[in-house]
């Protein structure tokens, strides 16, 4: 395709390397492991100020979806590690569920499906929009317009409210404010 990738994980000096970027991609894993690099490494201001100051592109996969939002929240992960806070980046002011799996009616798991962690989610106090992401779907910002774009629907959780789903080209630029 033309370009070069350097891992900041491979930096001698990753804040250098993050002030740098001509783009960043935040790839997937675990998503508190992750946040606690970014933070360990002092680049989550860098990084940014990068996007919001310089423009410079941000595309993040699963646990990379999870930290440009504005808390890690609503990750599916588990706890292995513990960030200094649970404050991302804040590329968006909402949080994101990536791999957003809609509860199976004819499953005999008695557990709890994501929409009901999400909906426990909206019981506490200080809590955010959520835009559930199913896979092959993804979320397109640029300024201040917000595209959902793929194959799959999204689901949009707002505290004190159904659950509403938009299709594939909606314009979710209202999340943005």
């Amino acid at each position: 395709m033309g370009y070069e990738l350097e891992s900041i994980h491979n930096a001698s000096t990753p804040s250098s390397a993050a002030a740098k970027a001509e783009a960043i991609f935040v790839g997937g894993g675990n998503t508190f492991r992750l946040l606690k690099s970014l933070y360990d490494e002092e680049v989550i201001d860098i990084i940014r100020d990068r996007i919001l100051k310089n423009g410079v592109p941000y595309i993040g996969s699963s646990a990379g979806t999870n930290v440009a939002t504005a808390t890690i929240n609503t990750t599916n992960d588990m706890p292995i590690v513990y960030p200094p806070s649970f404050a991302a980046l804040g590329l968006v002011p909402f949080n994101i569920n990536p791999h957003y799996l809609d509860p199976d009616t004819s499953s005999t798991h008695m557990g709890e499906t994501r929409e009901v962690r999400i909906q426990q989610y909206h019981e506490e106090e200080t809590c955010r929009t959520v835009l559930g992401l199913r896979e092959g779907c993804m979320l397109r910002v640029e300024g201040s317009r917000a595209t959902l774009l793929g194959c799959t629907n999204a689901r949009l959780f707002i505290k004190g409210q159904q659950p509403v789903e938009y299709r594939t080209d909606a314009d979710l630029s209202f999340l943005l404010q």
